[in-house]
């Protein structure tokens, strides 16, 4: 099975109400990012969601622009970004003490 079949279906499970155009720019990221290209597909398709998520839906760039250190813009950023998870039909949240 084509490796994106497998990460589809990852991300639809995860967040099965993702808006199809972000669907998409997720499922490509977890393609040809590097760092997930080894990752299980589940692995890669949430880390994928959540950098999406984070870059796209949050102050996070703003907060980094602004001097804060990648650890402080990630925590300011969690409701927002758990805001989306939940309105994308996902139980899984960012809880700020992982690798997300």
């Amino acid at each position: 099975m084509r490796r994106r079949t497998l990460l589809a279906a990852e991300l639809a499970a995860l967040a099965p109400l993702t808006p199809e155009g972000e669907r998409q720019l997720i499922l490509d990221h977890a393609e040809d990012s590097s760092g997930l290209r080894k990752a299980l597909p589940s692995k890669a398709a949430w880390l994928s969601l959540v950098a999406f998520i984070r870059h796209n839906y949050s102050d996070y760039d703003t907060l980094l622009r602004d001097g804060y250190d990648v650890a402080s813009a990630r925590h300011f950023c969690l409701d927002e970004m758990n805001e989306v998870l939940r309105a994308w039909g996902c139980r899984r949240l960012v809880d700020g003490n992982s690798d997300d």
